[in-house]
């Protein structure tokens, strides 16, 4: 498999600065939001228990978002790291190249499929795992 050409590389440090950008945007605007919501809660209090849990379900659906979302910063800084020291594209577990239409479906790859199956069924306790992208 061919390694990754500096064009390659250009465009998905481009890719990922984008998304790290509009990352943070969605990051920021969730936490507006939610300061937003605390006041509106306060104005007007919830005033029956099916309320309370469905705002409660509201809330933890939110956090679960905005968590999911900051990890994803996370593994896009990370893989902006590897552009700079020279290792995109290359598995962090064995050193082989990752394959270009795995990182084209997920830029922030760090490991190649074999790896990242291996990975998962680990971290699985050794369950059949069906690798995430």
């Amino acid at each position: 498999m061919a390694s990754l050409t500096e064009p390659d590389v250009q465009r998905f440090q481009q890719l990922l600065a984008k998304r790290r950008e509009e990352l943070r945007w969605l990051v920021h605007d969730a936490l507006i939001e939610s300061k937003r919501n605390d006041y509106i809660e306060l104005a007007g209090a919830v005033h029956d228990a099916g309320e309370e849990a469905v705002a409660n379900l509201l809330s933890e659906m939110d956090i679960s978002q905005l968590r999911r979302e900051v990890e994803e910063i996370g593994d896009v800084e990370a893989a902006i790291e590897r552009i700079k020291d020279g290792t995109f594209g290359k598995c962090t577990d064995c050193g082989d190249a990752i394959d270009r239409e795995r990182l084209a479906a997920y830029p922030t790859a760090k490991r190649c499929l074999a790896c990242q199956t291996r990975y998962e069924t680990q971290k699985r306790g050794g369950r059949d795992a069906t690798p995430s992208l």
